[in-house]
Parts: C-alpha cells; sequence; structure tokens
C-alpha cells in the first residue's frame, strides 16, 4: 500500500511512494506529530536522478525491519532537493557543521521533534560497512539515546542552533584591484590538472564557471595559459565518457580523473553551462570540435528534455536499476552491427578500438564510447547512426519532468548565444523564454521556483530564479537589441534586491529558511555572482546605481574573493569585470547589429550594445564616453587597443 508521499507532484517524492517507510511529505502535520507523541524525526533529502538516493533506497528504504523501525520509533520526512533548495541549503550547512566537510546527497538529518538537528551524514549503508556505523544500528542507537537521555541530545542540538544562527557579516573588506588577474591564473595552475584537464582529482565535475573565468583571462590579457587550460579541459571532457557522444548530453561527474567513468545522470543546468562554455570556447579558437559539442548538447536537450518550450531537470542514471544500461555497448554485437551495416570485419574492428569499445570493456565488462582523440573521424555521423539504432530497443532513464525556472533560465541563455552563432536556434531560443516567463511569472507578478511539466507553480522563487532568469533575459537583450527583454530583466533585478539584499549580503531565501546565498560555485554558479553580474550589465545600459549596488556586494565578500580568488570564479569574474569596466557601443539598431558581427573576433570579453538615434558609434565606460567612431573598423581598432 503506498504511503502519503503518493499524493505529491515531486517524481522524487513518487519514487518513494511505495517504499514501506511511513514517509511524511515536509509539512505541519508531520512535525505536529513529532511533538505530540515525542519521536525524534528523520529528514531524507536527495532527488530523482541521484545515484546514491537509489542505493540507500534500495538498500535501506525498501527493508522491511529497517522500515518497521523507523515506523515505530521516528517520525521521517522526504525531501526533494530540486524542488526545496532553501531546506536542502539550510541542513547542508548542518552537515559541514556537524561533520567539518561538505554533505552531498542522500542527505540523512536526524532532529528533535521541533526541529532541532543533532546528526547529519549523507549515504548511510544498512549495515556496518566502510568504517559506518550502519542505518539499523544507527537508529537503535539514537532512538535508545532519546529514550534514555533526551535532555543530552536536546542541549547538543541548542548548542547546533547557536551555531546555525545568523552571522552578522565580514569583519572587514579587502582591497579588490586588477592583480587579481594574475592570482587567479596562478591559483588555477595550481589546481590544473596537466594530463586531462579540470581542476581537481576524482570526483571530478566540469566546473563550467571556472571555465568561463579563464576565458575572461584570456580576453583580458591574451595569455595562452588561462586558454589552454580551459581548451584542453573542453577538449579531454569530449572525448566521451563524461559527454555521451552518441547522444549528446554531459553526465553530472566523472568517478576518474580521465572523465571516463561518470555516474550516468544528466542535469539541465550541466548541459545548459557547458554549452555556453563550448559556444564560447569556439568564438576564441575558432575550434570545429567546440562548435560540434554545443550544437549535439543542444541537440540532445531538445530532443529528450524538452516539452513546449521548457526543459526537464534531469534523466536518471540507473535503467532498470542498473547504472548506466541504456548507455553501454558490447563489443560482439557492436561488431554486428557495423558488419550488417556495410563495415567490413577489419573495418569494424579498427571503428571498435577507435571507439574504445573493446571485449574487456571499460565498465563492468562493456563499454563506455570513448574517442583516443578529439578529432572526430570522418565515419563518426554514419557509425552515430548505427549506435543510436543499438539504444533504441533499450529502456531510456527515468526523466524527472519538473521545470525549475533557474536552469530553464541557464538554457535560454545558452540557446540565445547559440542563436548569434546560428540563427535557427533563435525560434527555440525566444521559444523558451517566453514560455517560461508565462509560466513562472505569470503576468509578471510572481516568480515561482518550480513545477512539474503540466501542472500548476506553487512553491515561490528563490535568489537563484531571479538571477538566472534575469541573466537569461539581458542575453536576450544582448543577442535581439529587443528592450523588452532590458526592461523584464530590470524589473526582476528590482524585485530581488528588495526580497533578497541586506546591506552589501545576499540572501537565497527567506520564510520558513532565511538562508544566505552561497558565495563559492557548488554544482552551478553562485546565485549572488549571477544576480551581481546581472545588475553590472543594468548598471551599465540602464542606470550607475545598479553597478554601485553590485560594488557593495563584492564590498562585502571581499575578503574571500582576494584571498582565493580561484574558489570563487563566478564572483572573481564580476570583480574582475567590475575593474575592468564594460565597453557600451551605442549607436541604431541596424548598426549595432552591424557592430555585432565585426566584434565576433575581438577579445575583449565585456562589450554591451545600447540603442541610441545616432547613426554614428558611440563608445562608453561606466561614468563617460570616450569615443566617437564613423565607421565599424575604427570601433574595432579602438577596442582592440
Amino acid at each position: 500500500m503506498p504511503n502519503r508521499l503518493i499524493r505529491e507532484d515531486s517524481p522524487y517524492l513518487q519514487q518513494h511512494a511505495h517504499n514501506p517507510v511511513d514517509w511524511w511529505p515536509w509539512c505541519d502535520e508531520a512535525f505536529a506529530r513529532a511533538l505530540a507523541e515525542n519521536r525524534p524525526i528523520f529528514l531524507s533529502v536527495g532527488y530523482s536522478s541521484c545515484h546514491w538516493c537509489h542505493v540507500m533506497e534500495h538498500e535501506v528504504f525498501e527493508d522491511e525491519a529497517i522500515a518497521r523501525y523507523l515506523n515505530e520509533h521516528f517520525v521521517s520526512i522526504k525531501v526533494d532537493r530540486e524542488e526545496r533548495p532553501d531546506i536542502d541549503k539550510y541542513y547542508q550547512e548542518v552537515h559541514q557543521l556537524l561533520n567539518q566537510r561538505p554533505g552531498g546527497w542522500p542527505l540523512s538529518i536526524f532532529m528533535t521533534p521541533d526541529k532541532k538537528p543533532f546528526f547529519a551524514g549523507t549515504y548511510i549503508p544498512p549495515v556496518r560497512k566502510y568504517n559506518m556505523m550502519g542505518f539499523a544500528e544507527l537508529i537503535e542507537v539514537i532512538d535508545t539515546k532519546w529514550r534514555s537521555s533526551a535532555e543530552g541530545i536536546v542541549k547538543n542540538a541548542d548548542e547546533i542552533q547557536r551555531f546555525l544562527a545568523p552571522k552578522e557579516g565580514p569583519i572587514k573588506a579587502a582591497k579588490l584591484d586588477l592583480a587579481l588577474v594574475d592570482k587567479t591564473i596562478a591559483q588555477a595552475a595550481e589546481l590544473y590538472d596537466a594530463e586531462w584537464g579540470g581542476f581537481s582529482k576524482a570526483p571530478k565535475f566540469p566546473h563550467a564557471s571556472t571555465i568561463g573565468l579563464l576565458l575572461d583571462l584570456y580576453g583580458l590579457t591574451g595569455e595562452r595559459e588561462p586558454l589552454d587550460m580551459a581548451t584542453r579541459t573542453l577538449e579531454a571532457m569530449a572525448l566521451g565518457g563524461l559527454y555521451d557522444p552518441v547522444d549528446g548530453g554531459f553526465c553530472r561527474y566523472s568517478t576518474d580523473d580521465m572523465w571516463l567513468v561518470p555516474h550516468f545522470e544528466k542535469m539541465t543546468y550541466d548541459n545548459a553551462l557547458l554549452t555556453e562554455s563550448y559556444l564560447r570556447a569556439h568564438r576564441i579558437t575558432g575550434e570545429p570540435l567546440f562548435a560540434q559539442i554545443a550544437e549535439e548538447t543542444i541537440g540532445f536537450m531538445k530532443e529528450k528534455m524538452r516539452e513546449g518550450g521548457l526543459y526537464y531537470a534531469a534523466s536518471d542514471a540507473d535503467t532498470e536499476g542498473e547504472e548506466g544500461k541504456y548507455f553501454l555497448y558490447d563489443h560482439t554485437r557492436t561488431l554486428e552491427a557495423l558488419e550488417a551495416d556495410g563495415f567490413s570485419p577489419k573495418e569494424a574492428r579498427s571503428v571498435c578500438e577507435a571507439l574504445s569499445i573493446t571485449p574487456k570493456g571499460n565498465f563492468e565488462g562493456r563499454s563506455i564510447v570513448r574517442f583516443t582523440t578529439p578529432a572526430r573521424p570522418a565515419w563518426w555521423p554514419r557509425v552515430r547512426r548505427i549506435l543510436r539504432r543499438l539504444r533504441e530497443p533499450r529502456t531510456y532513464p527515468f526523466i524527472d519532468k519538473k521545470v525549475i525556472t533557474s536552469w530553464n533560465g541557464m538554457m535560454a541563455k545558452s540557446l540565445f548565444l547559440a542563436a548569434e552563432e546560428d540563427e535557427r536556434h533563435l525560434h527555440d531560443a525566444i521559444e523558451t523564454l517566453t514560455a517560461l516567463s508565462e509560466r513562472m511569472w505569470p503576468g509578471e507578478k510572481r516568480l515561482y521556483h518550480s513545477a512539474l511539466m503540466g501542472k500548476a507553480p506553487v512553491i515561490e522563487a528563490f535568489l537563484e530564479d531571479y538571477a538566472y532568469l534575469a541573466d537569461a533575459m539581458l542575453q536576450a537583450y544582448r543577442t535581439t537589441l529587443e528592450e523588452a527583454w532590458l526592461r523584464r530583466a530590470q524589473r526582476l533585478a528590482d524585485i530581488a534586491l528588495e526580497r533578497f539584499y541586506e546591506r552589501g549580503k545576499w540572501l537565497f531565501s527567506r520564510g520558513e529558511f532565511t538562508t544566505e546565498s552561497e558565495i563559492t560555485d557548488g554544482s552551478y554558479p553562485s546565485s549572488a555572482a549571477v544576480m551581481t553580474g546581472v545588475l553590472l550589465t543594468l548598471g551599465s545600459l540602464v542606470d550607475p546605481r545598479y553597478a554601485q549596488t553590485a560594488f557593495k556586494t563584492l564590498e562585502y565578500y571581499s575578503l574571500k574573493i582576494a584571498r582565493h580568488p580561484i574558489y570563487h570564479p563566478a564572483f572573481t569574474a564580476a570583480a574582475i569585470r567590475y575593474l575592468t569596466e564594460d565597453i557600451v557601443i551605442k549607436s541604431l539598431p541596424n548598426r549595432l547589429k552591424e557592430a555585432q558581427r565585426a566584434l565576433k573576433s575581438v577579445r575583449f570579453p565585456y562589450l554591451l550594445y545600447k540603442s541610441e538615434i545616432d547613426p554614428a558609434f558611440t563608445l562608453c565606460r561606466r561614468h563617460s564616453c570616450f569615443a566617437r567612431c564613423d565607421g565599424i573598423r575604427e570601433v574595432v581598432d579602438m577596442i582592440e587597443q
């Protein structure tokens, strides 16, 4: 018999609706039950495409004995982190405090009946292993201690609450200057993996914001080092593994240093952000591979993840309970398929070798498709069609059909960037941003965070939704020069300033959980940093006061930015942009289009365009204009200087 989660819209909660655990959604009734019966609360936070969430569900939450004990002694609550990032953010901070290291998913929290946490973990096996206490043993220990010495647990929980109370701002500010440029390049070089690219050891994440920052720094300095670090990383990721060359699209992260074996879930935010990275790298270098990867990624998102102009949240790592099953290839069957399509046995063997499809395989006896060199062979389009046909009978991984405003904003921005290279993407970009606005910002009144496709949104927006939607609208303005997008972005920024801004500091959420926005870039760039970029753009195009507010934010977080710029890439990018200043080119709309085309190859990364009733080109900084040019060649020369 299903539990209460059967009535929830969240696909993640629905996945747990048939567990024997008597789950509650996050609701007042659950907490009232815990208080009335004096039971500790077990909170489990995850998301639908999380591999280790599935592992813990199968091993722990489907175990009848464990479920029975939980049901008798605890009130158990399930939360979808993608629906409620505020709850997740708050309890990730609890995990950091209690364990002195970052958390992750699944997140496992035990609390007093009045919601004061006293234990935090992530994946917990059913029985003792990996030097970890098993879940069955843990809940017995907690229950015993609660019944015998609840006062001690409550005292510890009260102490934790004091540490979690909102803190005042930084003690002092640091001076931010353009020495940040060299310091950032040096710190990036220290972290950089010279063999495989990337900026960490396994598990290895794409770090799109670090790549973007390095591309900015190349644009400013002309130095090869930041460009080489960025492009080598993009080339290595494109070989295959983290990237799926057959369907297109990137998986969440790699379990090894060489980007070969991923957890196979594909998230909209990763694919949106990496599309932007590859498009920018192609514009700078002209490398065809980068354009191809961007196109294939957009193709994947449109084919598998799009409905009515909007994009689903994620696809799962597992198929029929087996990780990666949909994505893997058997050597013998692949040879047979190639030969059936006209390849000779020798050619078929050569193709398989070039794609790392071997008799032994590179993942649990089967093969992840991976090129041995970045360049795609001439036969690849034909072979790709064969490999896609081999996948057709397979069950595609589960797709979480939530629409998340911030993630769709990222995707819309990338589509507008793609439209600057190929106009056929413009229709999709406008359709996505229009559908997103109509669905999640109806009447431009209340902005919402998420909704299941086809259902009305109910969860109100967080800072990330305002930031990424405004950023997408500003990109729509840059691409189309239609003033309506600029006005809508300004409206979103004004609301965000009213709701989330406090004397330099940005809150991520208000209400039940008032949380501060992160300064570091987690799964995707910091919401506060993205909003700071939005304010810088509005400061250049609309009103300098927005740039003054951006400066106050940079000043508030300056100590951390100055000490470790590479650990805060989105904020560091905003700081360097503020210090360098945008160049705004003003002219008639048709002449601005001419300028956009001519300036594509110019390295300087901070160019903006503003329509004016003047056929000449006027070039301006934040506080004054510095040149007036009649011809486009003169504009190019002026900016290149």
